[in-house]
């Protein structure tokens, strides 16, 4: 199948039982029928459990007032159950 952006062969891959296509090129990404229902299903379950988040993570407070060597705030990007999905 070719992009509907570029015109590049689109290639497959199966993450967590989804089959997503992506073009290497503009880096697009397409769903069949029904693959957006079932990624939206397993973001819920993975978001609904409290063990996907780890005793580690701070509040705002706290995290508000801790800064690095210089004075900044250090800011750590979350881990999201989306990124495991599209890191092409």
């Amino acid at each position: 199948m070719k992009c509907p952006a570029c015109n590049e062969t689109l290639l497959m891959s199966d993450k967590k039982g989804v089959e997503i296509d992506y073009c290497p090129n503009c880096r697009g990404i397409w769903l069949d029928r029904g693959e957006l229902e079932k990624i939206i299903e397993r973001s819920a379950e993975h978001y609904s459990n409290e063990g996907n988040y780890g005793s580690s993570q701070k509040g705002y407070d706290q995290t508000h007032h801790d800064k690095d060597r210089y004075g900044r705030h250090p800011h750590k990007k979350k881990e999201s159950f989306l990124s495991d999905l599209f890191d092409f």
